[in-house]
C-alpha cells in the first residue's frame, strides 16, 4: 500500500517532534530520557548514604599508591600474572572450542539456545563459587568458571555471524552438501576474520575475569589486590593495577596470534597440579546436593499425593527475604545503565577530535583507558573502602565502567563522520547539530546491548556486601547450603535473561543497530 502523497508533504512541511517520531532514533532518545526520569524519581529510594568517616584522606592515601607503586613489596607478581593469562587464555580457548560447533545448529534448536542464554547469565565468579565445592582451589575450577558461560556466549555471537554472511556463495555448493561441508568450504573462509576479531575481545574480557576470580580464592592479580586493598598496602596495590594495565595495553604485541599458541603450550606447565575428583562425589554433588531435599527423596506416591509440593513450600519458607534483593537488584541495574548514560553523554564529546581540543582529547581518553579497563567488581571494592557499605559504590562502579565503554566506542565513531564544509563553526553548535543526532541513536542502542551485562554485574556486587541477589548467593555457599545457592543462581539466570530479552525488544532492528557504535 503506497502513503498518502498529501499526508507524506505534511510530514515534510511540518516534520513531526522527537517525542512524537516514529523512527527508531528517535524511539531511543525517548527511552534515554525515560531512563534518566526514572533514575531521578527512584534515587531517593536507594540506599547512597556515606559511611566513611574520612574518605578524602582514604582516597588521598590510595592515589598516593597508585603513583608510587612498590612493585618490589609483591610477594609472587610473576606467578600471579602467568595464571592470570594461562585461565583466561584456555578458557577461552575452551569455550570457543565447544562454541564452534554449537554455533552450527544454534538457530535451529530452541532447547540450545535456552541452555546457552542460562548459561551466559550467570557470572563467572559465581560459576566460581559452585565449582569450588568439586574441584577446590584448582586450575579446573578458574578454567571451568571461565569456559561454560563463554561456550554459550561463543555459540549465540558465532551463530549470528555466520546468519548474516552473503547467501551467494552458500548456494553454489551441491545442493546435498552436508552442514559441516557448507561451514568449512564456504562460510569459514568468509567469517574467519569476524569471528577471529571476537575471540580476541573475548580474550581480554577473559583477563578481567581471570583477575575477577581472585576474589574467590584463586591465586591470580586479584587475589593478592584485594588483600593490598583491605590491608592499607596502597603502594602494593598501585603495583599491581600498574602491572594489569600494561597488561591490558600490551595485548596486541603480546597476543599476537603467533604468540599464542606458545603462551597456552608453555602455561599448561603453571596449570597443575589437577585435583584428584571422586567419580562419586562429583556425583553426589550434582545429584543431590544442588537440589532441594523434597525434590531429591520425592518418589511417585508423592507426586500424586501432593507430597512434593507441599514440602518444596516448606523448603521455601527457610529461603531469605527476597524482595528486597531483587528490588535492589533491579534498581541498582537502573541506576547503573542511566548512570551510564549520563557518563557517555559527558565524556564521549571530549574525547572527540570536532569537539575537544588536544588537551581534553588526551586526558579524556586516558579517563575512559582507566574506567574501562578496571573491572566494575574492583572499581566497587575501591569505591566501597572510601565511601562505605551501600548501593553508592556499586552504582559508581556500574555507571563509571560500562559509561567509559559506550563514550569511548561513540568518540570513536565521531571522529569517522566527515562534517559538511557548511557545518556550524562553534564546537557546541557542531556537537548539537552535526555530531548528536548522528551519534546518539547509536549510544542509545549500544547502552540497550550493554544492559544485560551490567544486570549480571549487579548480582556479583552483592559479594562485596550490597544487598542483592549475589549476596544471598555468597552467603548460601559460606554456610554450605548448595540448593538454596543453586536456587538463587537459577533465579538470577532468570532475571539476567528477562532484562536481555526486554533490551532486545527495544533494540532497533535497522541501521542503528549496525552502526559502527554498537559494533
Amino acid at each position: 500500500m503506497s502513503a498518502d502523497p498529501s499526508t507524506m508533504t505534511a510530514e515534510l512541511r511540518h516534520p513531526p517532534r522527537w517525542w512524537q517520531a516514529r523512527s527508531d532514533g528517535a524511539r531511543l532518545l525517548r527511552l534515554g530520557g525515560g531512563l534518566i526520569i526514572a533514575m531521578l524519581v527512584l534515587v531517593p529510594f536507594a540506599d547512597l548514604s556515606i559511611t566513611s568517616r574520612d574518605p578524602w584522606q582514604e582516597l588521598g592515601r590510595m592515589l598516593a599508591g597508585l603513583a608510587s607503586p612498590a612493585p618490589g613489596a609483591l610477594e609472587s607478581p610473576l606467578h600471579a600474572l602467568i595464571l592470570t593469562i594461562a585461565f583466561a587464555l584456555w578458557g577461552t580457548l575452551l569455550g570457543a572450542l565447544i562454541g564452534l560447533p554449537l554455533a552450527l545448529v544454534y538457530s535451529r534448536s530452541r532447547l540450545l539456545r535456552g541452555i546457552c542464554a542460562g548459561l551466559r547469565a550467570v557470572h563467572e565468579l559465581f560459576w566460581a563459587l559452585l565449582l569450588l565445592q568439586v574441584f577446590g582451589l584448582s586450575a579446573a575450577t578458574a578454567l571451568a568458571a571461565i569456559t561454560i558461560p563463554y561456550a554459550a556466549t561463543f555459540a549465540k555471537v558465532y551463530a549470528e555471524i555466520l546468519e548474516q554472511l552473503p547467501q551467494a556463495p552458500l548456494k553454489a555448493l551441491p545442493y546435498a552438501s552436508s552442514r559441516a561441508m557448507r561451514f568449512v568450504y564456504a562460510e569459514l573462509p568468509m567469517a574467519w576474520r569476524r569471528m577471529a576479531s571476537y575471540t580476541r575481545y573475548r580474550f581480554e574480557c577473559g583477563l578481567r575475569a581471570s583477575v575477577l576470580l581472585g576474589f574467590v580464592g584463586l591465586p591470580t592479580l586479584g587475589f593478592y589486590l584485594e588483600s593490598a586493598f583491605r590491608e592499607g598496602r596502597y603502594a602494593e596495590a598501585g603495583a599491581l593495577l600498574w602491572i594489569f594495565y600494561l597488561l591490558i595495553a600490551t595485548l596486541p604485541w603480546w597476543g599476537h596470534r603467533r604468540a599464542l599458541p606458545v603462551l597456552a603450550i608453555a602455561s599448561l606447565w603453571w596449570l597443575g597440579p589437577w585435583p584428584d575428583v571422586s567419580p562419586t562425589l562429583l556425583w553426589r554433588f550434582i545429584s543431590h546436593d544442588i537440589w532441594p531435599a523434597p525434590l531429591v527423596n520425592a518418589s511417585f506416591e508423592s507426586l500424586t499425593s501432593g507430597e512434593l509440593a507441599t514440602g518444596l513450600l516448606q523448603w521455601a519458607s527457610h529461603l531469605p527475604d527476597l524482595l528486597p534483593a531483587i528490588g535492589n537488584t533491579l534498581l541498582l541495574g537502573l541506576l547503573g545503565t542511566a548512570g551510564s548514560l549520563l557518563i557517555a553523554m559527558l565524556l564521549w564529546p571530549l574525547a572527540s577530535r570536532h569537539v575537544g581540543n588536544r588537551l581534553s582529547q588526551h586526558s579524556t581518553n586516558g579517563l575512559l583507558i582507566f574506567l574501562r579497563t578496571t573491572p566494575e567488581l574492583i572499581l566497587a571494592f575501591i569505591l566501597l573502602l572510601l565511601l562505605g557499605p551501600s548501593l553508592l559504590p556499586a552504582w559508581l562502579a556500574l555507571a563509571l565502567h560500562n559509561g567509559a565503554i559506550i563514550a569511548f566506542l561513540c568518540a570513536r565513531h565521531a571522529n569517522q563522520i566527515q562534517l559538511p564544509p557548511s557545518r556550524p563553526q562553534g564546537k557546541f553548535e557542531c556537537w548539537l547539530y552535526e555530531l548528536n543526532p548522528r551519534v546518539a541513536p547509536g549510544m542509545f542502542a549500544l547502552l540497550l546491548y550493554r544492559a544485560e551485562t551490567i544486570i549480571r554485574e549487579t548480582a556479583i556486587l552483592g559479594m562485596l556486601g550490597v544487598v542483592t541477589l549475589g549476596f544471598h548467593i555468597d552467603s548460601s555457599f559460606e554456610y554450605l547450603m548448595f540448593d538454596q545457592a543453586f536456587a538463587l543462581l537459577v533465579l538470577t539466570a532468570i532475571l539476567n535473561i528477562g532484562v536481555d530479552s526486554l533490551a532486545r525488544r527495544l533494540r532497533p532492528s535497522g541501521e542503528i543497530s549496525e552502526d559502527s557504535c554498537v559494533r
